[in-house]
């Protein structure tokens, strides 16, 4: 019970809340999206989906549809388009303007990061040139 105490007072098991509820209310939108991208793919092929693609029928049985996967795949990737240019675009946009914003701030951290990666490359090479010593 005390591991579950300490898992469920992490601020981590309220975040994945949240992002389950927005998840859930981000649905209708993401699937409207997909729905209007469908009907437009519809529009230019003759069909809003790609189910009766490559059908086929075995000794008389229901169709085996194939094309389902096709569909599955184009609203995936539609459902991944709209996800990324609407949330993930415009938060590494936001990051990146806070990011600039704190190094014109506090320009001396700025200086010392790039110096931490001067050495940290410069260590990496003197590594490489050591093992190569020794290796020869």
């Amino acid at each position: 019970m005390k591991g579950f105490k300490e898992f469920i007072s992490k601020g981590n098991v309220l975040e994945l809340a949240v992002a389950v509820i927005i998840g859930t209310a981000f649905t209708p939108i993401v699937d409207s999206v997909t729905k209007v991208i469908m009907d437009m793919i519809g529009a230019l092929i003759g069909e809003p989906n790609f189910d009766s693609v490559l059908q086929f029928t075995i000794n008389g049985s229901d169709p085996i549809r194939p094309g389902t996967i096709i569909t599955a795949v184009v609203n995936f990737l539609l459902i991944a388009a709209a996800v990324y240019f609407a949330i993930v675009l415009p938060m590494n946009t936001i990051k990146k303007a806070q990011a600039t914003e704190k190094n014109k701030e506090n320009p001396e951290e700025k200086e010392k990061e790039e110096t931490s990666q001067e050495i940290k490359l410069l260590s990496e090479i003197r590594d490489l040139l050591a093992s190569q010593n020794t290796s020869a």
